[in-house]
Parts: C-alpha cells; sequence; structure tokens
C-alpha cells in the first residue's frame, strides 16, 4: 500500500523488499557466514553494535545461519564464499537476501550461468521459498518458470503480452508466437 519507487535500497530494504542481481554480487573473500551475517547486520544492527565484534553478536550469527539453512548452505558456513560452485554461490546470494527479513524478494536471472543439477537446486529452493515470501523473478528459462510460478507476466518490449498462471500463459497463442516459437 505504500510507493517506494523514489526510496533509496536502504529504506527499500527495511520496507521488506530484498534483491540479488543477474551477477554473482558476493565477497568472494570473505565466509558465507560472514557474507550472510553482514547482510543481516545492514538491517538488523541495535544501538551499541558498532562497539562490538560482529562475529560475537549471537543474534546476527544465528540469523545469517538460519539463511544459510533455508537457502541450503547449513553445512558450508565456514566456506570461502568465492570457492563455492557457482549455484551455491547464487544460494548464498539468496541466503543474504533471506537475512534481511524480506516480504518480497526480487531475482534477476537466478538460473544466469547454471547447470541442469543446479538449476533443479535452486527451483525446490524458490518453490520452498514461495510458501513464505511473494517472489518477483526475472527468467528467460522458461521451463524453470513453469515448474516454480504461480502466476506470470509475460512483457514484450515492456509491455505487457500476456498475465495469467503458468498453464494459462503456455497456451497463449501470443506469448507462443513470441516466445515459445509457434509458428502461427
Amino acid at each position: 500500500g505504500e510507493d517506494v519507487t523514489r526510496l533509496p535500497v536502504h529504506a527499500r530494504v527495511k520496507h521488506g523488499i530484498a534483491r540479488s542481481f543477474q551477477r554473482t554480487n558476493i565477497f568472494k573473500d570473505m565466509t558465507a557466514l560472514e557474507n550472510v551475517r553482514l547482510a543481516a547486520q545492514a538491517v538488523h544492527a541495535t544501538p551499541g553494535s558498532l562497539f562490538r565484534s560482529a562475529g560475537r553478536a549471537r543474534d546476527l550469527v544465528s540469523r545469517a545461519q538460519t539463511a544459510l539453512a533455508r537457502a541450503g548452505l547449513e553445512g558450508r558456513s565456514a566456506a570461502i564464499a568465492g570457492t563455492l560452485s557457482h549455484g551455491a554461490q547464487r544460494q548464498l546470494e539468496i541466503a543474504m537476501t533471506l537475512a534481511t527479513s524480506p516480504k518480497v524478494l526480487l531475482l534477476d536471472e537466478p538460473l544466469a550461468g547454471m547447470g541442469q543439477e543446479e538449476g533443479l537446486r535452486i527451483s525446490a529452493l524458490l518453490k520452498a521459498l514461495s510458501k513464505d515470501h511473494a517472489i518477483l523473478l526475472i527468467e528467460h528459462d522458461m521451463d524453470f518458470v513453469f515448474k516454480v510460478a504461480d502466476w506470470m507476466t509475460v512483457l514484450v518490449e515492456g509491455a505487457v503480452l500476456a498475465e495469467g498462471t503458468p498453464d494459462a500463459v503456455r497456451t497463449n497463442a501470443a506469448v507462443r508466437r513470441a516466445y515459445l516459437g509457434a509458428q502461427r
């Protein structure tokens, strides 16, 4: 009910909006836990926390560990982020968004550069997260979108071409012509 269009990013995050980008955006030299704890710290820092070690802030560490577990990385908290596979790095980014306690996840091309096995893992993760979060997904892998989406809006050159359930969009003649390669 509130227009957040002109709010700066940090204010949007405090309103419950988290975003991951098409290109992976992590601190590669830090551990997975440190990456996620930093995200939590950006939103959940408390007065006086500036004067204590972030690594000892139990509330932030707990929040980070919970986010890592939800993203399927519970056993990888000590791994250096840059050594994780591409798919695991994408999971790490999702864990970072979860650490900010979002209501809405904005995910830009979450499958970009992934193999089939990693893509299946991300599909299952997003399906699980959709139970507790609204997810706005920008993705070109239509098979993936049809598997994870409950509702779709199809755009062509910035204009809405079709909206509806995955089944309705899949059978829409205009969508088939524009994206799925169907003949007229």
